[in-house]
């Protein structure tokens, strides 16, 4: 990392939303680049690649509702809503043109965007997407065990459990074989999930997997319009969405940008910063 967590949350800026206090980062410059965090840790995850992306960007990033530094209230996790904060931000900022890079949880959040612009409903100065590992295709999503008891009846119990042993062995058990995150960056990751006792709203934060179920025919389907302007950077040795999901795109998407890292797992930002920063800014370019 080349910004410690310390220096990072010094860093963070509030805007309220729907009377709650989102924490979000700017900085660099050049064409604004919002960047959209995944499940279930924060806007951290772009410290790895903030400094180089800054160089060709003016870099936007928030804690989406629930997540890292921003308010966890009880209830209101739809993807719909985040889009709306993310927008909300946008506007805050006076951003009216803007790409985007997501990640995980996040890529539901880019898909809405897309589908929002093409039925002229909102993001109309989106241009294009990066997309890394997540759930794009439902059917291809392989949910860890954690998740589906997460999303189960259960779920309150799993997020009562939750502790830092076992998240550091189901996050660790993501990423690739020889880039597991370090106990210093775990202890990180896991900061920022219990800051305001957010590790106890953990399975309200899996609504986004019935979202991608209900909403899979309109946020698959308008990819295909716009294959000329989004990309996918996929750690192949992810459990979750990793080469398969990669294949599943190449197929659906053959004029869209590919791009697969073999031995790295679902966090390809954190785990290859050096090889992914590159790519993303010269499929963005």
């Amino acid at each position: 990392m080349t910004t410690s967590i310390e220096q990072w949350r010094a860093n963070a800026r509030y805007f309220d939303f729907e009377g709650h206090k989102i924490a979000y980062w700017s900085a660099g410059t050049g064409r604004p680049l919002l960047m959209v965090h995944g499940f279930p840790t924060a806007a951290w995850d772009w410290a790895p690649i903030w400094e180089q992306m800054g160089k060709k960007h003016s870099l936007i990033a928030a804690d989406m509702i629930g997540f890292g530094l921003s308010d966890k209230p009880r209830s209101g996790y739809s993807i719909h809503r985040q889009v709306d904060m993310q927008a909300a931000l946008l506007e805050h900022l006076g951003v009216t043109e803007f790409d985007a890079l997501v990640h995980d949880y996040g890529v539901s959040v880019g898909q809405e965007l897309i589908a929002r612009q093409d039925e002229c409903t909102g993001a109309a100065g989106l241009g294009k997407i990066v997309f890394l590992n997540g759930g794009i295709f439902p059917d291809q999503h392989r949910a860890r065990l954690i998740q589906k008891l997460g999303v189960s009846p259960l779920g309150f119990l799993v997020s009562k459990m939750l502790n830092r042993k076992g998240f550091g062995k189901s996050f660790s058990a993501v990423f690739g074989p020889d880039t597991k995150p370090s106990t210093k960056e775990l202890d990180d990751f896991w900061s920022l999930i219990t800051e305001q006792n957010g590790n106890l709203i953990f399975h309200k934060l899996l609504h986004y997997i019935g979202d991608r179920r209900e909403h899979e025919q309109r946020w698959v389907g308008v990819l295909k319009k716009v294959q000329d302007r989004i990309g996918l950077i996929n750690g192949a040795r992810d459990p979750v969405s990793g080469e398969h999901a990669f294949n599943r795109w190449v197929d659906f998407l053959p004029e869209a940008n590919a791009y697969l890292l073999p031995e790295i797992g679902h966090y390809p930002q954190v785990e290859a910063p050096n090889m992914v920063a590159p790519i993303a800014q010269e499929w963005l370019r």
